[in-house]
């Protein structure tokens, strides 16, 4: 594998959308220990207006997004007080803009939800490297946004840690990929009830399903944990981005997220990515990548480890505390669509969830019931999955009603 010398390359000018979350926080550290190799030109946030203004002061970018447009006018009139030469914009469709601008070259799209489905497909269509934290490009997005990565010639790569993980660990030679690997296994952590009684589940508030044990997320992603639908959504994206048939998708729990995934060859032999719960691991990976280069992240120490250990899902009644996760086979094996009708359903059970309208034991039920009143339909276009998603979320909100 050749090396870049990033004492005489061009710098890499970066665009991050989502950059006031933790993976555009975790970004922009990495970025700023290796000012030599990357340069911030775009920056794009929802409502944190203070967190935005003090990266526009540190990184200086040409341009700060943010999504609407009393956000914007407020964070411009900051901007200009301190005399920034940041250009402040706002807007869905400025986000998706930025994403595809020719002064970019990679794209960090970190955005949560549906809303990082636009830019993401305006950055594949622009032949960007993309490094995608957006679940929703994959599971609502699957085959046609992988179209649109292939025809733009995008380069993609994954900065989930689980699917980092499986993509360090697989043949540099993606043709090689079908002839040489058996499975790809999924570790999970088990979330804060991993061995907690499943008839207790219906009295978990949301702080106790937000307080992951090993890793700092937000509110959804952290109740997506505990429910294991992240590791369902994790499931469906490895699908989509390794071209691998469901059945050769395997989850394992692994409660001290050392081992992050792990790739079975043919011949029975297993490569694992392990190292610190930390993303700036995967992030350094993905700006760097072919190269690797210093993460910030502390060095896994063997001396102090303790013991690693893995569980069966059937282990500890898991399919009875997580049935959400045999959701994603059943989606990946169902007509097209079906992916984006469980993530919208999902989305709003989660949210009625943390705002109490329904309890823990029933985000399942809601998605199941959503996914049973809803029509899959093979998206062909942007507007097509826009669509299917307000579609499905319409109908989630039909299910609330009867709980």
């Amino acid at each position: 594998m050749a090396m870049t010398d990033s004492s005489t390359a061009p710098k890499q000018r970066v665009a991050i959308l989502g950059s006031t979350g933790s993976i555009g926080v975790n970004t922009l550290e990495v970025i700023a220990r290796h000012s030599n190799r990357f340069e911030i030109v775009a920056l794009s946030a929802a409502t944190q207006i203070d967190l935005m203004l003090r990266q526009c002061v540190q990184f200086a970018p040409l341009f700060a997004v943010m999504a609407s447009e009393s956000h914007g006018r407020e964070l411009e009139r900051r901007c200009r007080e301190l005399n920034l030469r940041t250009r402040v914009l706002w807007g869905a469709q400025t986000i998706a803009m930025i994403a595809s601008h020719e002064l970019v070259d990679v794209v960090m799209a970190a955005i949560v939800g549906a809303a990082g489905l636009a830019p993401c497909l305006a950055a594949a269509r622009a032949g960007k490297r993309l490094l995608l934290a957006n679940k929703e490009a994959l599971v609502v997005g699957g085959d046609y946004f992988m179209q649109t990565v292939s025809q733009g010639g995008a380069k993609l790569l994954p900065i989930d840690s689980e699917h980092s993980a499986v993509f360090q660990s697989l043949p540099d030679d993606v043709a090689a990929w079908p002839n040489q690997v058996n499975k790809i296994i999924l570790t999970a952590s088990g979330g804060p009830f991993r061995r907690l009684d499943p008839e207790a589940l219906c009295n978990v508030t949301p702080q106790q399903a937000c307080a992951h044990p090993n890793w700092l997320m937000g509110r959804k992603i952290s109740v997506d944990s505990a429910t294991m639908m992240n590791k369902a959504l994790e499931v469906i994206e490895a699908r989509f981005l390794f071209g691998i048939h469901p059945d050769q998708i395997e989850v394992v729990i692994h409660p001290q997220s050392i081992v992050h995934s792990m790739v079975q060859y043919k011949d029975n032999s297993i490569v694992a990515q392990l190292g610190t719960p930390d993303m700036k691991v995967p992030i350094a990976y993905g700006l760097s990548w072919p190269d690797r280069m210093a993460s910030g992240a502390a060095a896994l120490d063997f001396n102090a480890l303790a013991d690693l250990t893995f569980e069966s899902l059937d282990s500890h009644g898991h399919p009875q505390r997580f049935p959400g996760l045999k959701l994603a086979w059943s989606v990946l094996k169902a007509p097209a669509g079906s992916t984006a009708i469980l993530n919208a359903a999902n989305e709003v059970a989660v949210a009625a969830f943390l705002a109490g309208q329904i309890r823990f034991d029933q985000i399942h039920a809601v998605n199941l019931e959503t996914l049973e009143s809803v029509t899959p339909v093979r998206p062909q276009s942007l507007e097509d999955l826009l669509e299917l998603d307000e579609q499905s979320r319409h109908a989630a909100q039909q299910v609330l009603k009867r709980f």
